[in-house]
């Protein structure tokens, strides 16, 4: 990806042209209302653009278009050959635009145009690549029957899936739900958080580009009240796959019960454990424990939030912790040069304070702590750490999303065990050790979607992505992903009867 300096990035972002419509049926098209929300550039506090805000009128139009297209066959029905295509081409566009694309999203929601550039776009693509390789090894089966009889088993695409994704991840988010839901043969809606919808927008653009059919992607950018909501509650909607707040996963819940029983896939969020114990290597594991909170600003659904360290080592590790962090300061997301971007929001830097102004009743602040570059009129805050946070206290238990890292100490690995399971969530989990028999014992007991040992947040397209608890229960990533957007047909032909 391109290595712009500040000024290249900032006289790029000065000419580009914000696709601020819904697409639905091929074509961008305003709210059927005319109204619209505010895209508002957090590092700026200044106005990006003006989005269509769509409600239950415009899901119902998206839907329609993609189960029409679902029913005319054109891709549910299309040769493996065609699918894979279409998705390899889409994955070249994105690379072509990746620019923009890593633009969008850093103008939309604040995080460093660098990863963007280096991580998120390149990622993306390859993820569509991915589930183009991947579209003729998901095979069918045929099972055990008695003589004269053949039982086939098929997976056949859904139908309508809605996609509806948060705002940390815009484009990334997006094509974890999209790429496996397409490479099957699905039509999607997909709803892109109200903070974050340009990239979405540009990506269908580039979709139907690579010749996707009109109405196999549509997308509506709205609020959650009103467009999600929508999406949740369509009779004609097959399956709902989220990523967000666990106040919202459940309303998804509650709207398909009150509906046509869609299936419900659910991603929502963690606090998730990081265990030093004394025979690890510090060094290593001070510099990924920062990386597990501060990348990304610590707007991450697995950010390793809680740092349960050993007491013989506990006052060391701090201090090692501490001269990282320094890595990790705000700046200008544009600067190649920042340690972190701003927070999604004003309001969300509000809710973040929340959290450290009341924290420091029970814990003690050690660096961090306050909104910086005020000036800017954009939402910074320094990377935060307090130790000595009381289990049970809720920084110890609810999730923060932001660059504030709860410590901890303990004495025995049992203890170690008891902290970092006592929680109602269960998406990941980190730990540090040289001892190989530990890393087993502990890792299996711990509570959690994937557990990384000596290193944080591991994932791969390989692997699959999810949790336990109040994490939910759908899967992203791998072939299983694919799971969730396939149901099981058996056809059974008995052919002897005479």
């Amino acid at each position: 990806m391109s290595e712009f300096t500040l000024e290249q990035w900032t006289a790029y972002s000065s000419s580009l042209q914000f696709r601020t419509n819904a697409f639905i049926d091929g074509a961008f098209v305003p709210a059927r209302s005319g109204a619209t929300f505010t895209s508002v550039n957090p590092a700026t506090g200044k106005t990006l653009a003006h989005v269509a805000s769509c409600d239950e009128h415009d899901v119902d139009v998206a839907v329609r278009s993609a189960r029409r297209a679902f029913d005319r066959g054109t891709w549910s029905r299309a040769g493996m050959a065609q699918r894979q295509a279409v998705l390899k081409r889409l994955s070249a566009l994105i690379i072509e635009n990746a620019e923009e694309l890593a633009l969008l999203d850093s103008l939309d929601m604040g995080k460093l145009v660098r990863e963007c550039s280096a991580v998120d776009v390149p990622g993306t693509a390859a993820l569509f690549s991915w589930y183009a390789d991947a579209i003729d090894k998901i095979g069918d089966e045929v099972a055990p029957s008695e003589p004269g009889n053949l039982a086939l088993v098929t997976r056949e695409p859904l139908g309508v899936v809605g996609a509806v994704v948060p705002w940390n991840y815009p484009l990334e988010m997006a094509a974890w739900k999209l790429a496996p839901a397409l490479a099957v043969g699905n039509s999607v809606v997909l709803k892109p958080a109200e903070q974050s919808s340009l990239s979405a927008l540009l990506l269908a653009e580039l979709a139907s580009e690579a010749g996707l059919p009109d109405g196999v992607l549509n997308v509506v950018p709205g609020l959650g009240h009103s467009a999600g909501r929508a999406l949740g509650l369509h009779d004609d909607v097959d399956c709902i796959t989220f990523t967000g707040s666990g106040e919202v996963g459940k309303f998804f819940l509650e709207y398909a019960g009150q509906s046509n029983m869609k299936q419900v896939w659910l991603e929502c969020g963690g606090k998730s454990p990081n265990l030093v114990f004394a025979d690890a290597d510090l060094q290593a594991a001070a510099a990924k424990a920062c990386f597990g909170i501060f990348y990304n600003q610590g707007e991450v659904c697995s950010a390793n939030s809680r740092l349960l360290v050993e007491a013989s080592v506990k006052d060391e590790f701090l201090e090692r912790i501490v001269a990282e962090a320094a890595h990790y300061q705000p700046g200008n997301p544009l600067d190649p040069a920042s340690g972190m971007g701003a927070l999604v929001s004003a309001e969300h830097l509000e809710r973040v304070m929340g959290f450290v102004e009341r924290a420091r009743a029970d814990a003690t602040l050690v660096i961090g702590g306050e909104p910086v570059l005020s000036e800017t009129g954009g939402a910074f805050l320094a990377p935060t750490i307090f130790d000595d946070v009381v289990p049970g206290s809720e920084l110890a238990v609810d999730e923060v999303f932001g660059p504030v890292l709860a410590v901890t100490t303990f004495h025995t690995e049992d203890e170690a065990l008891s902290l970092a399971n006592a929680t109602r969530f269960g998406l990941a989990a980190s730990l540090w050790t040289n001892d190989l028999s530990r890393a087993h014992r502990v890792a299996e007991r711990l509570r959690a979607g994937t557990v990384s040992v000596n290193t944080v947040d591991a994932l791969s397209f390989q692997t699959p992505f999810g949790g336990f608890g109040q994490s939910g229960f759908g899967r992203d990533l791998s072939l299983h992903a694919t799971d969730k957007y396939v149901g099981l047909k058996t056809t059974w032909i008995s052919y002897n009867n005479g």
